[in-house]
């Protein structure tokens, strides 16, 4: 666990109180934690004198298992709950141990327990705060495809009735509203961005995946072709070439209920293909038994990029002027990974299969066989 500066000059202030006391040879202050293996051990935040040298693990020192008159142990407690503890060693004498030493120990016990059970407060708190802004960040992120959506659609509708329609206004005036509620989704975007640490195993919380059906299994067919139908419309505002997929394999009937991940991962890909590939270039998705292919016709990304535009926060040259989190392929790969697959980029979508492009860039999602 990492802790503040705050916490831990406050216990470098309690060592020090002991320096100029001369029956003091060693004080060491521990906090109790979960171990590798999941074991309770006390970890060393301090200790006095300083010293370089690693300390054995209490639970493995065996010098600290002989009983001795000249060393004694403070428990850093709220309430009922052991926090850690406070080991005190003085030089070796054959006198009863000082009383003045023993209430000024057990005052410095009582310090460093209720800053540690603030510091672990703020900890919990500041955690938190963190995984609230990434479900944010995330949903966020989410719900600009059907709010793009929304507006390739009233856009074409705007086409069909044409101007001298009396439903126009009506067309309009959802236009405008689709508009503002993207104004109010980049304002909480900006809101979410403040940078607070990772959680101490370097995790990222996922994003819940789109509600399912509450049957045993599900088609992934069914799930991404109102996708395919969202891209095509957007498309044919665009007056780009869309390609749809002609079949679809077996393998993507009958799945499990937690793979509509790939749903997500899917609507992350098209939306990137559209927001960056260029104005005339072409868009489709292919699905074989090597699994699902989101390509594009546009400038293949720079081979340096390659890799890091799948991490969290990467933002490519192509993407550097727009708007946006860059979380989206960090995202569709870590839900992919999530359920068994992986994502990776192909700069020559025809390696995917013959019939696409040889120049472009193709996202593939591929599912382990079981």
């Amino acid at each position: 666990m990492k802790y503040s500066e705050r916490f831990l000059n406050f216990v470098q202030q309690q060592l020090m109180s002991f320096q100029a006391d001369q029956e003091v040879e060693h004080v060491v202050i521990y906090v109790a934690r979960s171990g590798d293996s999941g074991s309770p051990t006390l970890e060393v935040v301090g200790q006095w004198p300083k010293s370089e040298k690693v300390l054995q693990p209490v639970e493995t020192d065996t010098a600290l298992r002989t009983p001795s008159s000249n060393r004694r142990w403070y428990p850093l407690q709220e309430g009922s709950i052991l926090l850690g503890v406070i080991r005190a060693e003085r030089i070796p004498s054959e006198d009863e141990w000082p009383e003045s030493l023993d209430q000024k120990l057990q005052s410095a016990s009582i310090a460093v327990a209720n800053s540690l059970a603030s510091e672990l407060e703020r900890k919990r708190l500041s955690d938190q705060l963190h995984d609230q802004k990434e479900q944010i960040s995330l949903m966020v992120h989410q719900l600009r495809n059907p709010l793009t959506a929304l507006g390739t659609y009233a856009k074409l509708l705007l086409r069909k009735i044409g101007p001298e329609s009396e439903h126009e206004d009506l067309v309009k005036g959802l236009m405008t509203e689709q508009a503002q509620v993207n104004k109010y989704l980049s304002a909480l975007d900006q809101l979410s961005q403040v940078k607070l640490p990772l959680a101490d195993d370097g995790s990222n919380r996922l994003l819940l995946p789109p509600l399912l059906p509450a049957d045993a299994a599900i088609s992934l067919k069914t799930l991404i072709e109102p996708l395919i139908e969202r891209a095509k419309a957007r498309a044919n505002l665009q007056g780009r070439k869309w390609f749809s997929p002609l079949e679809w394999p077996a393998w993507m009937e009958s799945r499990s209920i937690s793979e509509g991940v790939i749903a997500e991962i899917v609507a992350n890909l098209l939306e990137n293909a559209f927001r960056y590939s260029p104005p005339q270039a072409s868009i489709g998705i292919e699905v074989t038994e090597g699994g699902i292919c989101i390509w594009d016709e546009g400038i293949p990304i720079n081979e340096e990029e390659r890799e890091k535009i799948f991490e969290k926060g990467f933002r490519g040259k192509s993407g550097s002027k727009m708007s946006g989190s860059g979380i989206g392929l960090a995202l569709a790969r870590d839900l992919a990974r999530q359920v068994g697959g992986d994502l990776k980029l192909v700069v020559n979508p025809s390696q995917f299969k013959k019939s696409l492009p040889e120049l472009g860039n193709a996202f593939v999602f591929n599912l382990e066989p079981k």
